[in-house]
């Protein structure tokens, strides 16, 4: 059973703990976290939900999921990433980009997400092949470029998670920055 903290809208804990299932069903205020991972060469990780997730099975997104009760959004990260795609990347290496409010209904699964998203970025130097994939959560593991995903993004590609997400054209444009600043071209 996942348990997470209850927000109010302004993104304060109200004390009550709730599971998962229970908050999307009340569209109750919590907190999500998202990784963009990066290795070296500038290139983005994406993993392809399993197909028997509920929500967008098959497609390729981040990694990320829920910050559960009493724990902060940056164990939270570093968690998912060991849940997921089996490597424990320092705390260190994660930077806050940014924390963004959303509230999104989804009306074929009757789930309303209320979250307060935290979105982090890591530089790594692993191969596809160093990572471990959670069968239950991820299906594939590929590495593309900012280029590729702009594309993706452009031509509406619906095998991306991303091309849904509110100004995501902002997000590939501090990728691209970021590569810039700090990978090998």
């Amino acid at each position: 059973m996942e348990l997470l903290d209850v927000l109010d809208e302004n993104g304060n804990y109200t004390g009550q703990v709730e599971e998962r299932k229970v908050i999307h069903e009340k569209g109750l205020w919590h907190i999500h976290v998202g990784v963009w991972i990066m290795n070296k060469k500038g290139e983005l990780l994406f993993q392809q939900r399993s197909m028997q997730k509920k929500i967008n099975p098959g497609k390729w997104t981040r990694t990320g999921g829920h910050v559960d009760s009493g724990e902060t959004p940056l164990q939270a990260v570093q968690r998912e990433t060991c849940e997921e795609i089996g490597v424990k990347i320092p705390l260190d290496k994660f930077e806050l980009l940014s924390v963004k409010k959303e509230e999104v209904y989804i009306p074929d699964y009757q789930v309303t997400n209320r979250h307060f998203i935290y979105s982090y970025f890591a530089i790594v130097d692993y191969k596809i092949e160093d990572y471990t994939k959670q069968e239950e959560e991820v299906s594939d593991l590929k590495y593309i470029t900012v280029e590729e995903m702009e594309k993706a993004y452009e031509n509406k590609d619906d095998n991306f998670t991303f091309i849904k997400w509110k100004n995501i054209d902002n997000v590939i444009e501090m990728l691209k920055k970021i590569r810039k600043e700090k990978c090998l071209q």
